[in-house]
């Protein structure tokens, strides 16, 4: 039986997989502030600075969590 050596950081195995978190609140977020433009057209000017926070806030945490990989990495 042959077991296979894993070199190198993890860490870049783990960041690729919490990725997945950030991609997935950037697609809610915009996916409403689509739907609520569709539904009242009228107000997307005001949700829009809304949109961009909340893009902004859930990018800033992934880069954090980059961050915070190699650090805790070495």
């Amino acid at each position: 039986m042959l077991l296979a050596e894993v070199v190198g950081s993890t860490a870049a195995i783990g960041y690729g997989l919490a990725a997945i978190g950030p991609g997935i609140g950037v697609g809610l977020v915009f996916s409403a502030y689509i739907q609520s433009t569709a539904r009242q057209p009228e107000s997307s000017r005001l949700t829009l600075p809304y949109v961009w926070i909340g893009f902004a806030v859930i990018e800033a945490l992934a880069l954090l969590g980059i961050a915070f990989g190699f650090i805790w990495a070495g």
